[in-house]
């Protein structure tokens, strides 16, 4: 199979981040309606603003809701840089093209996060692969269900009380309602 090389890498953003953080939550590489509407998880259909309004009451617009992110000592990023994907599915990275952020200077200028949370087994494949800390920065870990429509062998519900328990290690929750 011949692949081809004219596709464009596709560019992450800069990490949400706010004085305090105790969670990193990362994802793989923002899908195309993320990228379109520079927002991280703006695909309609992708549960992960759901799941934080259930875990933290976060809601409004996009500003308010990465506002709200802060109070709750949570930041979000995405493992890759960049990469070339053609699609918006985790499996259409191309790997031999990815870029890792600089998870050691980031880790570095936020002393205070504690966990970093891997939404879905993509981010934290990547993750494992490509980024590797030095031996004194000692962070929790979890691997949580992924929030992508694409992960639909689970129900929302159930994604909601996984990312429950991953994150009150760290983080008060609200209650299940």
């Amino acid at each position: 199979m011949v692949r081809q090389t004219n596709i464009e890498k596709s560019e992450g953003f800069a990490a949400i981040v706010h004085a305090g953080t105790r969670v990193l939550i990362l994802g793989s590489l923002p899908g195309k309606k993320s990228l379109a509407e520079h927002q991280y998880y703006a695909h309609p259909q992708n549960a992960f603003w759901p799941i934080m309004h259930a875990l933290f009451g976060i809601e409004g617009n996009y500003a308010e809701r990465c506002n709200q992110l802060g109070k709750h000592r949570v930041a979000l990023w995405d493992v890759l840089a960049a990469s070339v994907r053609p699609g918006s599915m985790d499996a259409d990275i191309r790997v031999d093209t990815a870029e890792a952020n600089d998870f050691k200077r980031f880790l570095e200028s936020h002393p205070e996060i504690e966990m970093i949370a891997f939404n879905g087994r993509k981010a934290e494949q990547l993750f494992a692969r490509f980024v590797e800390l030095p031996q004194d920065m000692r962070l929790k870990t979890v691997s949580l269900p992924s929030t992508s429509p694409a992960y639909a062998s689970i129900s929302k519900s159930d994604k909601v009380d996984a990312w429950r328990i991953g994150l009150s290690t760290v983080l008060p929750v609200l209650e299940e309602t």
